[in-house]
């Protein structure tokens, strides 16, 4: 036992002095840009800029819509009330583009093919699925899906959902934009290929955004956080006496993968539970993995999850 502990108080001291090495290099990337606020343009307007907008950032204005379209935006009280809110909210933008220079850093030095791209700021008329996106030369921030979970313009969204309304899903919704396409999909959707493919875009997290609570990353409270702590193993347990790891059926996807207000295990704990479970189980694996092999980024995103789950170690303790 005692040789068991001094082996892993030296691994974590060399992994400790690994990642203050990567920090110093990551600290060295040089990262230039300005958060463009085309909202504040935009809702500012008068009709008769419009062209001037459209000419300036054609690609938010696709093909088809008449200009009557637009002015009718600029026109409706309800879009003048969210753009009030959002100015409200981000008078500036400076504390985010203070993490983004981190944030691109770190894509940089693991990635060193992507550049700095143009940040835009817009509004998206709170669009959950569009609320961050990554793309090769520009990112879009839709800054009222950001507001915080309590505003009233969130009222009909659930519990769960507000969660992830807060300004610190900014980050992490851009991680998971950036990861889109890099992370091979796993063919069986078996739940085990479901939890190890979910887990690579949360460990993703870990190295873009190292600064970032476990909970931001994952969009739980630190409550639901400490729920899967307390519970990994009883959760584990449940998953290998019901030989779920390999069983594909969609069922299960919905049960322990998809957003939901919890998970389900058809027992007590469902209402205490969070929804994603599976995709937080997946990240420990992936993580477990990571700390016992030598492999870069890069290669885990195409390592196979059967790979990745055998050499990985992994085993909850009690």
């Amino acid at each position: 036992m005692k040789k068991l502990l001094m082996v892993s108080i030296f691994v974590l001291l060399f992994s400790c002095k690994e990642d203050n090495k990567i920090e110093e290099k990551v600290a060295e990337i040089p990262v230039e840009f300005k958060v463009e606020r085309f909202d504040k343009l935009f809702y500012e307007s008068k009709p008769s800029d419009l062209e001037t907008i459209k000419a300036k950032y054609p690609f938010l204005f696709p093909e088809g819509n008449e200009d009557s379209v637009w002015i009718n935006k600029l026109k409706d009280p309800l879009l003048q009330d969210l753009y009030k809110e959002v100015i409200k909210k981000y008078p500036s933008t400076s504390k985010i583009e203070t993490d983004l220079v981190g944030f691109f850093q770190h894509v940089q030095y693991y990635f060193p093919e992507y550049k700095t791209p143009r940040v835009i700021a817009l509004i998206s008329e709170v669009d959950r699925e569009a609320k961050a996106i990554y793309t090769d030369s520009i990112v879009f921030i839709s800054l009222d899906c950001y507001l915080g979970k309590e505003h009233p313009f969130y009222a009909d969204f659930s519990d769960y959902q507000r969660i992830t309304l807060e300004e610190n899903q900014i980050l992490p919704d851009l991680v998971s934009s950036f990861c889109y396409g890099k992370i091979s999909r796993p063919l069986d959707r078996n739940l085990l290929s479901l939890m190890i493919y979910h887990g690579k875009e949360l460990y993703m997290k870990d190295k873009l955004i190292p600064d970032y609570t476990d909970a931001a990353k994952i969009g739980y409270t630190e409550q639901q956080l400490g729920w899967c702590k307390e519970n990994e193993y009883q959760m584990w347990s449940y998953f290998i006496e019901n030989n779920l790891l390999y069983e594909s059926n969609t069922k299960n996807e919905f049960r322990f993968i998809n957003e939901a207000p919890f998970s389900k295990f058809y027992l007590e704990i469902d209402s205490e539970s969070p929804g994603r479970v599976g995709q937080w189980l997946g990240w420990q694996i992936v993580r477990s993995y990571m700390e016992n092999n030598s492999i870069s980024l890069k290669q885990l995103l195409v390592t196979d999850a059967k790979t990745i789950f055998e050499q990985s170690k992994y085993k909850p303790s009690k």
